[in-house]
């Protein structure tokens, strides 16, 4: 069972949750998590700054942060840059959507235990995520 929570914080009203979630629970599945709870939170610019200054000593906005909390059940929080979503939608030419549900799947893979420090890591990373935004859960 999953409990997945939305919190935004910005101005942007209409995000679409429904098909977040669906990626996020793609990603689960596929990692064979049965049992997890995942809080994500859209931010501004300056409050994203605000939590990668504080937490991981970087002074600027990025895109997505995330923090495992527990591994059994599985919970984490996922903060996600609004702003900075909408930038990098625009630059790979996919909706805001299609980004914030990558950006929701990366955040997932890292409270899992995956990282992105390596170009393999980071590759591995990036063919999780697209295989999770298709919507491919098989090995």
């Amino acid at each position: 069972m999953y409990k997945i929570e939305f919190t935004n914080t910005t101005e942007q009203s209409r995000l679409q949750y429904k098909k977040i979630r669906r990626a996020v629970e793609n990603a689960l599945k596929g990692e064979k998590i049965n049992e997890a709870e995942i809080s994500i939170v859209f931010m501004n610019n300056d409050d994203i700054r605000d939590i990668n200054n504080r937490y991981l000593k970087h002074n600027w906005e990025t895109d997505v942060i995330s923090f495992p909390l527990e591994e059994n059940p599985l919970s984490g929080e996922i903060y996600i840059g609004l702003e900075v979503a909408r930038e990098q939608a625009k630059e790979y030419n996919v909706s805001l959507t299609n980004e914030l549900s990558r950006l929701a799947i990366h955040g997932v893979l890292h409270i899992i235990g995956y990282d992105d420090a390596t170009d393999i890591e980071r590759n591995n990373m990036t063919k999780l995520e697209n295989k999770y935004l298709e919507g491919d859960t098989s090995e």
